[in-house]
């Protein structure tokens, strides 16, 4: 039997939540209030997934605009776009140029 799409988000943003130790967004962006999947004091999570295991993924342009106009709305700093190939796969996000400098700084300053 096939599971709806929203089980698929669903799981992936519960996960996601759980590894940052943040929110999740119950019903994002039904709301003018409750913007991105997975929300923490200082970013904003977009997820992504698949119903199918997959070979490539589209990231698109959209969903990065999206994703800055609503971190922006909800006054959060930063911001990424989570994506899975395949339902419990390994997660991967996606990052502006200004946030990854930031945190490839803060690595290279422990070092």
């Amino acid at each position: 039997m096939t599971k709806p799409t929203r089980y698929y988000s669903t799981k992936q943003e519960e996960y996601i939540a759980n590894l940052l130790n943040c929110k999740r967004q119950c019903s994002s962006g039904s709301t003018p209030f409750a913007k991105g999947d997975v929300i923490a004091d200082n970013w904003l999570f977009e997820c992504k997934t698949t119903t199918k295991p997959k070979t490539s993924f589209s990231i698109k342009k959209d969903w990065i605009d999206k994703n800055f106009i609503e971190r922006v709305e909800m006054g959060k700093p930063y911001s990424a776009i989570v994506y899975q190939y395949e339902e419990d796969g390994t997660n991967y996000f996606v990052l502006d140029e200004t946030t990854f400098k930031k945190l490839y700084e803060r690595f290279e300053d422990n070092d």
